[in-house]
């Protein structure tokens, strides 16, 4: 847990989220810039510090609450979306930051995953994608392409890798979100509409190692390709990408998305509009990937529904008056009990 001394009598800065702590991870690696960029947000959110949690698993991503001086917990291998059900529930003033990277959010953290975004938990979660183990030194992970070499798979991986964003769709997520490590500005206000949000926000932030992965996601982050091959998601305008901005996504036959060229007949009004609160266009957008079509990066999702944490202390509120002051020994006491000799 980071030691949270709130300034008193000036404006937050990014200096006042930087913890004592030296920052350990690879040079170049992916996770200073998401780093950074959390740093820089923080203080324009509007909250004490002391009332900031980050949480996190296991893995390289996982070191982010000693980075941060916020409070914090370092948790356990997948299970940082139980730890911070309890901590929402019990105190929803807090604003809920779950820091988790591909294999510790997919693999043994699934089943926590999936049930903190159905749920519809008032918190933040950045999940790090870079298609590998990195703190393990380079094993395959459940995003890893099929026929990955690396050293638990000599001869490729055969597993069939998830789509975070369509497992979070599907889940039910009411905020799911895209953004990429080098993108500064675009990840700045990814974080923020997340925070924004109430409920649960989930946010893939594509990221390298450049240990044990290096260039997982280049056409989407090299100056030269990215334009090509990243398709940035704006609510209420058509699906346009391209160096020149002359592609575009529009609906083919049978419903299914295909990459045009615009001009010869094709404008923009034949294109599909982005809106974010389609579920059915974010799994469209989901399932979108290369080869055959850009990334889509940004707000897939964004939609409102009551949230756990709120549901949970309503319900206290309305029995507190039933039940009066709680006594704990008097419930451990009441009921059955029995006496072993």
């Amino acid at each position: 847990m980071s030691t949270v001394a709130a300034p008193v009598g000036k404006p937050l800065a990014r200096k006042d989220f930087e913890s004592d702590q030296d920052v350990r991870w690879c040079p170049g690696c992916g996770d200073y810039a998401i780093l950074a960029q959390v740093q820089r947000v923080l203080p324009d959110l509007g909250i004490p510090r002391e009332n900031f949690v980050f949480l996190s698993g296991i893995g390289c991503s996982s070191r982010f609450p000693y980075y941060v001086n916020t409070y914090g917990f370092h948790t356990i291998h997948g299970r940082a979306p139980a730890i911070a059900t309890g901590l929402k529930a019990t105190r929803p003033e807090l604003s809920v930051w779950v820091v988790t990277g591909d294999g510790d959010a997919l693999s043994i953290g699934g089943n926590h995953l999936i049930h903190v975004l159905r749920r519809n938990l008032d918190v933040n979660i950045l999940m790090f994608n870079n298609r590998i183990y990195g703190l393990t030194k380079g094993q395959y992970s459940p995003t890893s392409e099929v026929g990955k070499v690396t050293k638990s798979t000599p001869s490729g991986s055969v597993d069939h890798p998830f789509h975070p964003i369509a497992l979070a769709l599907g889940a039910d997520s009411t905020f799911v979100a895209r953004t990429v490590d080098v993108e500064a500005r675009h990840l700045q206000e990814t974080i923020r509409r997340a925070h924004a949000h109430r409920g649960s926000s989930f946010v893939e932030i594509l990221q390298n190692c450049n240990i044990f992965n290096d260039g997982a996601f280049e056409d989407v982050t090299e100056k030269e390709r990215k334009a090509d091959h990243q398709l940035v998601l704006e609510h209420g305008k058509p699906l346009v990408f391209g160096k020149n901005r002359d592609k575009g996504i529009r609906l083919g036959t049978g419903l299914r998305p295909e990459v045009v060229t615009l001009g010869d007949g094709v404008t923009e009004s034949d294109l599909i509009v982005h809106d974010e609160h389609d579920p059915t266009l974010a799994y469209f957008l989901s399932r979108m990937s290369p080869p055959e079509f850009p990334t889509p990066i940004g707000i897939f999702l964004a939609v409102e529904r009551q949230t756990y944490d709120a549901g949970v202390n309503a319900q206290l509120a309305a029995a507190r008056p039933k039940t009066g002051v709680a006594d704990l020994d008097a419930l451990f006491n009441r009921g059955d009990t029995w006496t072993v000799e």
